[in-house]
């Protein structure tokens, strides 16, 4: 059974399958979250969020998911909206921060993955140069906004809420297979993402919340084992992962497959599992000066957000420094850049 936030049916709903049992998963975030795949042009239920989902509603039965991704999403745009609309919500943080007001104390999990489109959506040229200051600007507004969004979402929650962001996958290491230069364009990847994915972890780790190693499950650091793949040869092992696990060697997009979004979702249930573990201990909570939220509603309504453009992740973070130089010209390498707009259904699933 599906049901539709903020639909008249719902209270009946949860009283009909047992509401006292009932528990919540919120997904947030970017193309991850939604699950964009490109061979179809459109967000998908492949989404490491729904995998993710039927994982955890296996050892929790009555856990419901209320899925809140949009492609597209800054994290400007998920704090202040633009990308997608939720009705009777400004934002995406709007949605869920009424969602987990509208069942505080039953929410379980929420997981997190944003950033990246700051960078692309506004320092990329359409002729793929990036712009260094921008790049700086960039850094600082994202930090800025990706506390300000964590610290809400900690402060929302309670004790029993378990809170995961995420790491970004290198997509860029697909340029390996284009020749000598495809080859050092990838390895200056390397470092850039890594610096960028460290200052993501920082951000969430200062605001409550556990970090799902994305990047390492992707091997992105490992240009040291050789792996064999079929039409190229042998290749670094987080080259050939890249290919296996994401359109970037196929459609030069750096969205994850199928598959790839089964190995976030693994790093994600990684997480979850040591902070169910006996004797884990809870994130601590944040401080004031973290938790700057906009004020929640009373109506979770986040039904129909609407898509209004397309920009691939890249794991880029306001947190760290610009390597000035390395690796700013294969950043434009992966980004596919093309505008789509397009309708999904938000919903609470169980």
């Amino acid at each position: 059974m599906t049901i539709v936030l903020g639909t008249p049916g719902l209270a009946a709903a949860d009283e009909a399958t047992g509401a006292k049992d009932t528990t919540y998963y919120i997904s947030l975030g970017d193309s991850l979250a939604s699950g964009y795949q490109p061979d179809v042009d459109k967000d998908t239920d492949v989404a490491y969020t729904d995998q993710l989902y039927a994982q955890l509603k296996q050892r929790t039965p009555g856990l419901k998911h209320i899925r809140l991704g949009c492609t597209a999403e800054t994290t400007e745009s998920l704090l202040k909206g633009g990308k997608c609309d939720y009705p009777n919500a400004k934002s995406q943080l709007d949605a869920a921060l009424q969602a987990m007001a509208q069942h505080h104390g039953k929410v379980a999990y929420v997981t997190l993955s944003v950033g990246a489109n700051d960078i692309l959506l506004n320092c990329v040229s359409p002729a793929g140069t990036l712009d260094g200051a921008c790049l700086n600007s960039a850094r600082q507004s994202m930090a800025k906004n990706l506390a300000q969004i964590t610290g809400a979402l900690r402060k929302a929650g309670t004790d029993d809420t378990q809170f995961v962001g995420s790491t970004y996958h290198n997509p860029f290491l697909g340029a390996w297979l284009q020749g000598a230069a495809g080859q050092q364009a990838a390895k200056e990847s390397a470092p850039l993402v890594k610096a960028a994915n460290t200052g993501i972890t920082q951000v969430y780790k200062s605001t409550g919340f556990k970090v799902a190693d994305v990047a390492g499950a992707f091997s992105s650091d490992d240009f040291t084992t050789q792996v064999n793949v079929p039409g190229a040869g042998e290749v670094p092992a987080n080259v050939a992962k890249i290919c296996q696990l994401t359109w970037a060697c196929t459609k030069k997009d750096p969205h994850p497959n199928a598959e790839g979004h089964k190995v976030i979702a693994g790093a994600f249930a990684a997480v979850l599992a040591a902070n169910d573990a006996p004797g884990a201990s809870a994130s601590p909570s944040p401080t004031s000066s973290e938790s700057a939220t906009p004020e929640p509603g009373t109506d979770t309504g986040a039904n129909h957000p609407t898509t209004n453009g397309d920009l691939a992740e890249t794991g880029a973070s306001s947190s760290t420094p610009v390597l000035a130089g390395a690796g700013l010209a294969v950043v434009a390498v992966g980004t596919a850049a093309v505008y789509l707009a397009r309708r999904r259904r938000t919903s609470e699933q169980n």
